[in-house]
């Protein structure tokens, strides 16, 4: 392709509001431009790398045996209705009437769509597995757009669901898609991690995120400093902690504590690690139809309570807010003194929840319900009907729940962009939508569901933000739009001219892609462009060819290497094997 010929508005200035590199360098290599909030054009270079992308995907989901669908952007509300998403999902659900008054949506996602048709269409066990998938426009309207494709309103993405006749065949395919996807995000040179993660509002038991790691992720993973281990917070788990000090040791009794209200206080006081005491966490869950209820979870002293899982051990909450302190005087407690003695009796709540590793723990300290009172000597294992669920958020330094026993592989945060998540539905979808099949005994059953996802439009932007320097982008030998760059210094020097249209016509000859800068501008202009474009090689053909050479340029760190023209069939094999072995 030549320069002059290609669409591709440049700029030297970043936009205005821009925080991320992809961003900025996206729009200013025109890759993309901006149409609307968190909506954007893909120019040609952003048409061609979306395309090297989409066909990564493409090959490997066939090869592991899906089938590629297009299922329609605009979906009738009644399915969303039909399977209780249409108000649960929220204000992101884009919904509008058309002439008739008939309700739609713009799907963000295509769960209820792909059902209804599997539903119309698969009567027998004997038609499973079945996976359909498509690579398409999805909306969902952020409240707050930002960060160019990185969370845009608007975005491409490959959405896959599988159907099963049993769970253990539901599983074979998530293993299957993680494999997949693991070859997919390999093939594109992303350095990417795949994680536990909650399931959110797409819904269903087990699900692993795939995570471009990068400084300006948005989410927080811990991840093993030994083994492949790693999970968002809201899932990550660790070997249990064991104390690190003695228990206090007590015979259950009633302390006097004048002004003890908070953790740290508590143990000065006793002259103990935080790790003994018993922490309470109030906290208001939200329920459908605006119903409301107070919450109570205990855990260590020493642990900090995650929000996703506390919000996740309460079934059909959908929100969880801070507690006031008049609230939880309302229902006869005080704050600073929450203890588990007799908590139900006080508060009728039947919404108390103990950490798991709180599990027959002894020699605890806790709140005793009354002003200035705690208990020591606490033993949860003589309760009777205590609810234990995981609760923690892990700590850096935990061990890892894998290899920590036999390796000591210690847990650690870093950033990541997420770019794919996989799930396993199991029946949420299809019972909600009265979707069955057959069995081999004749009765009907819901499909057992898996949904694999991957952000296509997002990946251009995890890529650059992996790959980049201060002058420009870096793209992946995969995902690039052009290999190569050939730079013509001066095209009024016939010369260069012709050497560089030589040069560019042999290369493409040998299936190379090429980008030939046939235009008028200065060279400092082109040499500016071909660092901000960031393609991964460059052939400067200026002044030197008046001695018989040419310039080879690798944008990963700008090296050169000066290059001899004289036997021209040597030159462009060598330029070959260059670009191969660089890549």
């Amino acid at each position: 392709m030549r320069f002059s010929k290609i669409f591709i508005p440049t700029f030297k200035e970043a936009p205005k509001d821009v925080v991320l590199k992809s961003h900025e360098y996206l729009v200013r290599g025109g890759f993309i431009q901006q149409i609307g909030s968190g909506i954007y054009h893909f120019l040609p270079l952003g048409k061609r790398v979306l395309d090297k992308i989409k066909s990564i995907v493409k090959e490997e989901m066939d090869k592991a045996g899906a089938n590629e669908v297009a299922l329609g952007f605009v979906t009738p509300a009644s399915l969303w209705q039909k399977s209780g998403r249409y108000q649960r999902y929220g204000k992101e659900l884009l919904r509008f009437n058309d002439r008739k008054d008939n309700a739609f949506v713009l799907g963000p996602t295509h769960e209820e769509s792909v059902t209804e048709l599997v539903r119309a269409n698969v009567k027998s066990y004997k038609q499973l597995p079945l996976h359909l998938y498509q690579m398409n426009i999805k909306f969902r309207d952020e409240m707050r757009p930002r960060f160019g494709l990185m969370r845009a309103r608007e975005f491409i993405m490959k959405d896959g669901y599988s159907f099963h006749s049993s769970f253990e065949d539901l599983k074979r395919e998530f293993d299957l898609m993680e494999q997949t996807y693991s070859k997919i995000f390999s093939r594109l040179g992303l350095d990417f991690r795949a994680v536990f993660a909650d399931s959110g509002a797409i819904g269903g038991s087990g699900s692993k995120e795939f995570m471009v790691l990068a400084k300006s992720g948005e989410d927080t993973i811990c991840v093993c400093d030994t083994c492949q281990y790693g999970a968002n917070l809201e899932a990550a788990t660790r070997k249990q902690v064991m104390p690190s000090t003695d228990a206090p040791q007590a015979e259950f009794a009633k302390f006097h504590t004048p002004g003890i209200t908070s953790i740290e206080a508590l143990a000065d006081f006793f002259k103990i690690t935080p790790f003994w005491t018993l922490k309470a966490v109030v906290k208001r869950a939200i329920f459908d139809e605006g119903r409301s209820a107070l919450v109570y979870f205990f855990l260590r002293g020493s642990d900090v309570l995650n929000p996703i899982k506390a919000l996740n051990a309460i079934v059909g909450a959908n929100e969880l807010v801070e507690a006031s302190q008049e609230e939880i005087k309302e229902v006869g407690l005080i704050p600073g003194f929450i203890g588990p003695f007799a908590l139900r009796n006080l508060t009728n709540s039947p919404y108390i929840y103990f950490d798991k590793e709180l599990q027959d723990a002894k020699s605890l300290i806790c709140g005793a319900n009354a002003l200035d009172y705690h208990f020591v000597g606490v033993d949860l294992s003589t309760f009777e009907g205590l609810e234990y669920k995981d609760l923690i958020e892990v700590q850096v330094g935990d061990l890892c729940p894998v290899c920590g026993v036999s390796k000591g592989g210690e847990l650690y945060f870093t950033k990541g962009i997420e770019v794919g998540h996989i799930f396993q539905l199991g029946t949420k979808y299809s019972s909600a939508m009265d979707a069955t099949f057959l069995d081999e005994m004749g009765k009907a059953q819901p499909f057992v569901m898996g949904c694999y996802g991957i952000g296509i439009s997002r990946l251009l932007s995890a890529i650059i933000e992996q790959h980049h320097d201060e002058k420009g982008m870096l793209w992946t030998q995969a995902t690039t739009p052009f290999s190569v760059d050939i730079m013509v210094s001066n095209i009024k020097d016939s010369a260069q001219l012709e050497m560089g249209e030589k040069i560019y016509t042999a290369l493409s000859a040998e299936g190379i892609e090429c980008l030939l800068d046939d235009r008028g501008e200065r060279y400092g202009a082109k040499i500016a462009d071909f660092e901000l474009i960031g393609l991964p090689f460059g052939i400067i053909v200026g002044k030197g060819l008046e001695k018989g050479e040419i310039e080879f340029v690798r944008r990963k760190d700008l090296s050169k290497q000066v290059l001899k023209v004289s036997d021209f069939r040597a030159l462009i094999a060598g330029l070959k094997e260059w670009i191969s072995k660089c890549h």
